[in-house]
Order: structure tokens, then sequence, then C-alpha cells
């Protein structure tokens, strides 16, 4: 059960199997984006949306953010002075 909807009923309302549902309630990445959102929609949690898209949410978002920062920061010095 679906936030008090039963799995089937949802499904059948997303316009997909119960076996594509299961893979979204697991997080399976393979799962197309328009089948996630339509189940928010059905579960009208649709304001949820972002939270998909949001890197801080996965783990391999974080990492692809954190190969994005450069890996030395320089200070830039004058001769004898120190900034």
């Amino acid at each position: 059960m679906i936030s008090g909807i039963p799995a089937s009923l949802a499904a059948q309302r997303a316009s997909i199997s119960r076996t594509t549902l299961g893979k979204i309630e697991k997080g399976d990445p393979g799962v197309a984006m328009g089948h996630y959102s339509t189940v928010l929609f059905v579960m009208r949690m649709a304001d949820r949306l972002g939270d998909l898209a949001d890197p801080r949410n996965v783990n391999v978002g974080l990492q692809l953010e954190e190969e994005r920062l450069p890996q030395r920061i320089r200070i830039k010095r004058t001769k004898g002075k120190i900034e």
C-alpha cells in the first residue's frame, strides 16, 4: 500500500505495471523519470518532484558534485608578502 492507496490501484492510475511500481519503490535508476513523476502525481506528492533531481539526495549525485570541486586551491603571493 502506497500512501493509503493499494499498490495495484496506484500502478493502474499511473498506467504502469505493478513490477515497475515495485522498482520505483526500491529507487531503481533504470525506471524512466516520467514514471516517477506520474507516481508522485497519483500520490498527490507532485511538489516533491524537485527532490528527485536534487544531487544532495543521491550518493552518486554527491560524488559527481565532489569530482567537480578543485583538487587544490592556491593562495596568490606577492614577492615578500603573504596576503
